[in-house]
């Protein structure tokens, strides 16, 4: 018998905002869009380090699955980006993107502290686990075409954490 785990979730309301993004070419996941933009100083993508010198950002980056009505022509699923308020006018930083998200819902899941030796069976455990979740047992259902699925950077202390966008049933 597995280990019972526990994944924490909750809903937060999102306002209409931007988001600066570094599209990967083919990468459908971050090992293989590191292995596309590099790594960079933060034990990251070099993507990341950028990211986090945007004094605009609203919270810290994340990775991002676009859904197909928000990926460019020639490039994959997976990203890097940053939210900015919806009103920010800033400088683009060269190849980055910037795209207005809706405001609307975001399902937030969040996996139990692990240990960072094991990272990869914690995170894959939790994502797997996420990928069975029925929100509508809760009266919300997945709208993946209003925003991207994002994760913040796993970091053992806190588990693992993603998003996903919800809309209410009626």
């Amino acid at each position: 018998m597995h280990k019972a785990a526990f994944i924490f979730t909750h809903v937060v309301e999102r306002p209409a905002r931007r988001l600066i993004l570094r599209r990967g070419k083919e990468a459908d996941n971050y090992f293989d869009y590191a292995a596309e933009v590099g790594c960079g100083q933060s034990n990251n993508s070099t993507v990341w380090d950028v990211l986090l010198r945007i004094p605009e950002a609203v919270g810290e980056p994340v990775g991002l699955w676009l859904p197909e009505n928000m990926r460019s022509a020639g490039t994959g699923i997976y990203a890097h980006g940053v939210e900015v308020p919806a009103d920010y006018r800033g400088t683009l930083p060269e190849g980055y993107d910037i795209i207005d998200l809706a405001p609307g819902h975001l399902m937030v899941f969040q996996g139990e502290p692990y240990a960072d030796a094991g990272f990869a069976e914690a995170v894959g455990a939790c994502m797997a686990r996420i990928d069975t979740f029925d929100p509508r047992l809760y009266g919300w259902r997945y709208a993946p075409d209003l925003a991207p699925r994002m994760q913040l950077e796993p970091r053992g202390k806190r588990g693992y954490i993603e998003m996903r966008p919800v809309t209410r049933m009626e």
